[in-house]
């Protein structure tokens, strides 16, 4: 059991003084008002041009560098050349038409088979072009027939002309022999005046009868020689129109012009067929050539003889342009490729080939990959990547040539910079780049 004792109260001078005793008020010292404005103002005057500084421009955008194609500028050898996507079509190719209108009666060739010049593929019928030959070839018969009964009346008329000239040659000579054996005889009075007179002028008589036969024959024979010749010409020009009305007649038998493969023909029996109407086309067999829409930018760079070539079945064909369609068609002229050193087995007609066309000779020059940025900028600028792949900046260039490959860098690049070769879809309006990540070479 504990004891506790109890003290008396200590007097109050020696009791400890009490909390309330011990308050006092103690002054806080702070801020004023103008020293906060001021703190204030000068957070903010210093916050606008960090957020400004941060703040992408209109002029600039953020691009994930991965979504970019990034290629250097290198030394290298540009080979000038072209792609093409060639068209086999056949080297040689006759069409075949109705040169008369008629009726098919008879197709003896089918469509596809190989054929031989001159070989008989269809018979058309047309009655009223036989009939109009009936009609001209009996015309031309009456013609030529009136031709040569007008040949022989000139030919009568020549000989009769000869004969009166011998028989006045010959009363001639017999007047001059009267008057050679009158004359002596009348001198010395053993012929009567009257009678030598009659035979002197018998003897002029007949000389001048024979001048004007021989002036009339050679006059008459002129004409005559001219009208024959031009019943000749005639003869023949009906001759010819004959021959002509029996080759449309004959056209209505379809020959093969040449030898080939016979494509397109699919005219059938009992079918009509207009003048002019194409029936079906010849090709010629085994030899082909290429035909390749060019784009209208190497109008000026593409010329007959420059040389090609054509990678196909594990061989190399040379070709060369032969003929140019200098005619523009959806920004594409043509051009025929014929094949110089053969061409390849099994080619079909229709089918697209790819072939290079050499524009020039290699050439060393400073280098940058192909690619989309070209649409989009036509080759005036590129964007260049900084060294730190951090950004990259618009930077103007001159670009030369260009292949499927790589283009040639005239000027604004060197080599060992990089460039952007993807599309500039939506940078276009834009001076700088900020990539968001860095991107290797």
């Amino acid at each position: 059991m504990s004891v506790v004792t109890l003290k008396p109260d200590a007097p109050a001078a020696d009791r400890p003084a009490s909390g309330g005793g011990m308050d006092r008020v103690v002054v806080r010292r702070g801020l004023g008002q103008r020293a906060k404005l001021a703190i204030a103002g000068g957070a903010l005057a210093l916050a606008l041009p960090l957020g400004w500084w941060a703040m992408p421009s209109g002029s600039s955008q953020t691009v994930a560098a991965t979504q970019l194609t990034i290629a250097p500028v290198r030394q290298g050898v540009f080979e000038d050349f072209l792609p093409l996507r060639a068209r086999v079509t056949p080297l040689v190719t006759v069409f075949l038409d109705a040169v008369e209108g008629g009726r098919v009666e008879e197709v003896l060739v089918e469509d596809g088979a190989t054929v031989a010049k001159g070989q008989l593929l269809a018979r058309l019928s047309n009655a009223e072009l036989q009939l109009s030959v009936l009609a001209r070839q009996t015309e031309v018969t009456q013609q030529v027939n009136s031709m040569r009964s007008q040949e022989l009346a000139l030919a009568q008329s020549r000989l009769a002309n000869e004969r009166a000239v011998i028989e006045a040659d010959l009363a001639l000579t017999k007047a001059q022999r009267q008057y050679e054996r009158e004359a002596p005889l009348a001198a010395r009075g053993f012929v009567a005046g009257k009678t030598f007179s009659d035979t002197r002028d018998d003897l002029a008589y007949q000389r001048r009868r024979v001048a004007v036969l021989r002036n009339g024959q050679g006059t008459e024979e002129r004409l005559q020689s001219s009208q024959l010749a031009q019943l000749r010409a005639s003869a023949a020009s009906l001759d010819s129109s004959l021959a002509l009305a029996r080759a449309n007649l004959d056209s209505l038998n379809l020959r093969a012009p040449v030898a080939g493969q016979l494509t397109a023909f699919s005219i059938q029996v009992g079918q009509s067929m207009n003048r002019g109407e194409r029936l079906g086309q010849i090709d010629s067999p085994g030899r082909n050539k290429l035909v390749a829409g060019v784009d209208e930018f190497y109008l000026g760079r593409v010329r007959p003889g420059q040389a090609a070539t054509l990678e196909h079945g594990g061989k190399r064909y040379r070709l060369k342009i032969a003929k140019i369609y200098p005619q523009v068609r959806n920004g594409e002229f043509e051009v025929d490729l014929f094949f110089t050193d053969g061409e390849p087995a099994g080619i079909q007609r229709g089918q697209t080939l790819a072939a290079k066309l050499t524009l020039s000779d290699p050439s060393r020059a400073r280098l940058i990959p192909n690619g989309a940025f070209y649409t989009d900028t036509g080759g005036a600028w590129v964007f260049v990547v900084a060294p730190d792949g951090r950004s990259a900046v618009k930077r103007a260039v001159r670009l030369g040539r260009r292949n499927a490959d790589a283009i040639e860098v005239l000027d604004g690049l060197d080599p060992g910079e990089r460039v952007i070769t993807s599309p500039y879809t939506g940078l276009t309006d834009k001076d700088r780049l900020d990539l968001s990540a860095d991107q290797g070479a």
